[in-house]
């Protein structure tokens, strides 16, 4: 490696703009319906065609990157990226900005977990990590509060389009940079292509994310939901069984006797759930309830991204003096919590990991938090909207108060899931590895893969 704090620059910014890109198009989408002519209930796959492919084909960008060599995965999806942006900003019509909008979602895809991986493997675990860790938390965390902001100000000062433009110099920029910092790495353990697990694993997580994000529109109870929704199981648990006799599985289940992982990947699902909607409510609450225009919107969550950065950047502080369990507890509880939880559950995520698994590691965590957004958007939308349709039947007749009560309702139940997470984490993340990581960080000493 050329140059650690160079690449942990361009992971960073690689890894915000992947966050950013899923909060940025909120504000813009009045102006989007407007030029596009959207149907109303269609304007939400704007956002949901990138939430789909990119929850449905992480774990296999992941071991992609694996197999293939992490660096190579991270160009070829910066290239698609960029490209994909260009595209979604030319756009003429609604199909053609959804479709542009789910090959950026392959794109980052194949950008996150390799991002990750190579910076698991660059940065041995311990101190070194957890400060790199901080850093990747602290501008990837803001992505989401950074979006909207930024989304605010292009859409008013250069219209909706920009919000897309605006990735393609970053993406150009990041492929053609790191050939020449990052080291090319990969798991030579596993030469195999498990191309039946691939296909069902793939295809059993896009229809997950598919069936959640559509379950307000179909109905929770519709023949659509419950009949995608089990074939979505029947995927998943078909892949279960072909990983299980495979010599070369795409993924190894023998990861998941980490305690500390398995239960990083639970909280970083509930984690998913009850923070990552409030940028959507937040962001209809400013412009439907308040009457702001996208500008005023955007610099509203200058606050929420300050305090995301700082937070997340002395998350590691904290991890390196009480473990990541402590930490990652009582802040589930606050929007300030974002920051420092993302990287204790980070951190939690890659602990005792063996260099060839990074990729996979990387892709489970960002799949759970990915489909624990698309479940929490889901659900946390079935409950504002039913609440504000109640309201409105018992008489009320300003909107204003309705929305308001709706979304007071879902910012409720989310914080019900954060502490569920928050209780859970008690007994599923492993207070011994928590206490040996921070011994050993404080100590300055980088400990030891396991074999």
């Amino acid at each position: 490696m050329r140059s650690k704090n160079l690449a942990l620059a361009l992971l960073a910014t690689a890894q915000f703009v992947v966050v950013l890109d899923a909060s940025i198009v909120n504000v813009a989408l009045p102006s989007i319906g407007r030029d596009l002519n959207f149907a109303e209930h269609d304007l939400s796959w704007v956002v949901n065609a990138y939430t789909l492919v990119f929850g449905g084909f992480l774990l296999l960008g992941g071991r992609l990157a694996d197999l293939l060599g992490r660096r190579r995965i991270f160009v070829w999806g910066m290239w698609l990226f960029a490209v994909a942006s260009l595209a979604g900003g030319l756009a003429q019509s609604d199909v053609w900005l959804v479709v542009a909008r789910a090959v950026q979602g392959l794109g980052a895809a194949l950008i996150s977990p390799a991002a990750l991986s190579i910076l698991a493997t660059t940065f041995a675990e311990g101190a070194e990590r957890n400060k790199a860790l901080a850093v990747w938390g602290a501008v990837a965390g803001s992505g989401g509060a950074v979006g909207v902001l930024a989304g605010g100000m292009l859409t008013q000062w250069a219209g909706w389009e920009w919000v897309l433009f605006v990735n393609t110099p970053i993406g150009i920029a990041a492929a053609l940079i790191a050939p020449r910092i990052f080291d090319e790495s990969r798991d030579e353990s596993n030469p195999s292509w498990d191309v039946a697990g691939a296909v069902a694993v793939t295809a059993g997580l896009a229809l997950l994310v598919y069936t959640l994000v559509d379950a307000n529109d179909a109905g929770w109870g519709s023949t659509q939901t419950i009949g995608l929704g089990a074939l979505s199981v029947v995927l998943l648990a078909s892949f279960v069984f072909i990983e299980l006799r495979r010599r070369y599985p795409l993924i190894p289940f023998s990861i998941f006797k980490l305690r500390t992982l398995r239960g990083s990947n639970v909280i970083g699902l509930l984690l998913g759930m009850s923070l990552f909607a409030m940028f959507f409510f937040i962001s209809l609450y400013m412009q439907q309830v308040l009457g702001y225009d996208p500008l005023k919107a955007g610099l509203a969550y200058l606050p929420l991204a300050g305090l995301i950065i700082v937070s997340a950047g002395g998350a590691s502080q904290l991890v390196a003096r009480f473990g990541f369990k402590p930490v990652l507890i009582p802040e589930m509880l606050a929007a300030v919590g974002l920051g420092l939880s993302f990287v204790p559950v980070t951190i939690g995520s890659v602990t005792g990991t063996k260099p060839s698994e990074a990729g996979l590691a990387s892709g489970l965590i960002n799949t759970s938090q990915q489909v624990g957004g698309a479940l929490g958007l889901a659900i946390l939308s079935t409950i504002a909207t039913n609440r504000t349709q109640a309201v409105l039947d018992s008489g009320v007749h300003d909107p204003k108060i309705a929305f308001t009560e709706g979304f007071q309702n879902a910012f409720l139940a989310g914080g019900l899931i954060a502490l569920v997470g928050a209780l859970l984490a008690l007994v599923l993340i492993s207070s011994a590895d928590s206490r040996q990581m921070a011994e050993e960080a404080e100590a300055g000493a980088s400990p030891a893969v396991p074999a």
